[in-house]
């Protein structure tokens, strides 16, 4: 009789990527470390002055009697008071408004004066220089992190895949999405909504780790290929056992 359970295992344990042969992106099971943009005083200092007309650069002197006035939005009357902290955290290199150029993506942490848990601890931006000159600065919607600089439909522009994340009574979540920046406007190419969770600090009865792979197909180009989400989850106990759960963006794990 023919020996099958090698066949039969195999076929366990091909992830939907594997059986498609995609490209993946971004693997969120697997851990990541970055090192902070390494960038001189003076360049940051030439690059916010660009970005902002007023802001600070000691937190000690934000001024604990602002007022927001008729402006609703906390954060945005403390950006137009000029009680912000800014400081860059990441950079990147490519052509992100249109192609042949070189472009220097500069990712901003505002740091709105007293901004807090609920605020996110402040906003997030991107300005996007040409040499000197300040070519778009966009807000980021609290996406803080550049997981991937991609030109995945092969026009010569440069998409960055940038991620968000929070910490909660011990659960870390963390959410994703496909960036574009031509025509001076923030455009969310891909919303994967979240994309990983941990609740192993957090000491419940129920915790465990739930993680994505973000992949693309290919496409003709010009044309933005097909992205997948695959879903995989573990145990605290045993965190580096992945199980294949579902495809597709899960809105609510």
């Amino acid at each position: 009789m023919k020996k099958i359970l090698p066949v039969l295992a195999l076929g366990i344990f091909l992830t939907p990527n594997i059986l498609a042969q995609k490209r993946i992106l971004v693997d969120f099971r697997v851990d990541r470390t970055s090192a902070p943009a390494k960038i001189p005083l003076p360049t940051q200092k030439t690059i916010l002055s660009k970005v902002f007309l007023r802001y600070l650069a000691d937190a000690n002197k934000c001024n604990s009697k602002l007022e927001t006035g008729a402006v609703g939005d906390f954060l945005e009357a403390a950006r137009k008071a000029g009680q912000i902290v800014p400081s860059i955290t990441d950079t990147v290199q490519g052509s992100f408004t249109a192609a042949g150029q070189t472009q220097t993506a500069y990712i901003i942490s505002v740091s709105e004066c007293f901004a807090s848990h609920a605020d996110n601890f402040g906003s997030q931006r991107i300005a996007i220089f040409s040499g000197q000159k300040l070519v778009t600065d966009l807000d980021l919607d609290f996406r803080s992190n550049v997981l991937k600089k991609t030109d995945l439909n092969a026009d010569g522009i440069n998409e960055l895949l940038m991620s968000s994340g929070y910490m909660n009574q011990g659960v870390m979540v963390e959410s994703a999405a496909l960036l574009g920046f031509k025509d001076g406007k923030l455009n969310v190419i891909e919303d994967f909504g979240q994309v990983s969770e941990d609740s192993c600090a957090s000491g419940l009865p129920d915790s465990d780790k739930t993680a994505s792979v973000i992949s693309a197909g290919t496409g003709a180009p010009g044309t933005m290929p097909k992205l997948q989400l695959d879903n995989y989850k573990s145990t605290c106990r045993t965190p580096s056992r992945w199980r294949f759960v579902s495809a597709g963006k899960v809105t609510n794990r």
